[in-house]
């Protein structure tokens, strides 16, 4: 891809390392999303909807998962098993800068596929792909100072810890400090081998 977009949007793309296919969610997710979007360790550190209902499951899904790429913000996955297809979690891109090719991850999982190194595979995975093939410089990744899970996560994953973000984040209980974290070319951690297929319509 070489880092030149005419209309700075990524385009659709599936990713495949290891035993994870990452690919746009559909209809079929719905149910699947809901379920985990109603966890309470989601809810408490993601400013989702609450309850978590049908219709919050399928607007994501089938709408604005999709209107987050094609407006230039980023580009949102499902986080599927290879071999099984049983939706695992989410991790998607976001706030993308494509002057600076300069992007933030984010992800969940879901309450069934946890402690299994989802998160951590998810994220090596976007990494190589967004500074490998397209050809970013850098990839920011900011959690919750209370979400140890999130940031073990992110140094698991080899991204380094650059400082706090005082009051910059949100969620129902109110305002939060975030840890930020990021990983560019120069850090060469040997990410992985991505098998990246565009989608086309």
């Amino acid at each position: 891809m070489g880092g030149t977009w005419t209309d700075n949007v990524f385009p659709e793309t599936e990713l495949v390392s290891g035993n994870l296919r990452l690919r746009a969610f559909g209809a079929g997710d719905v149910e699947d999303v809901r379920l985990a979007c109603s966890d309470e360790e989601i809810l408490r550190w993601l400013p989702l909807p609450r309850p978590y209902d049908l219709e919050a499951a399928r607007g994501w899904c089938t709408d604005f998962s999709h209107h987050l790429r094609t407006s230039g913000d980023g580009i949102h996955w499902a986080i599927t098993d290879r071999d099984s297809g049983r939706l695992l979690g989410t991790i998607g891109l976001k706030s993308t800068d494509w002057t600076a090719h300069v992007s933030e991850v984010g992800y969940w999982v879901a309450p069934w596929s946890r402690r299994q190194g989802v998160a951590v595979g998810a994220t090596r995975t976007v990494a190589g792909w967004l500074l490998g093939e397209c050809g970013f410089e850098r990839l920011e990744l900011r959690a919750a100072t209370g979400n140890l899970a999130s940031q073990a996560v992110a140094e698991r994953a080899g991204f380094v810890r650059e400082g706090v973000l005082r009051n910059a984040g949100h969620v129902h209980e109110g305002r939060v400090d975030l840890v930020a974290y990021s990983v560019i070319p120069a850090d060469g951690l040997g990410l992985p081998k991505v098998e990246a297929r565009t989608i086309t319509d």
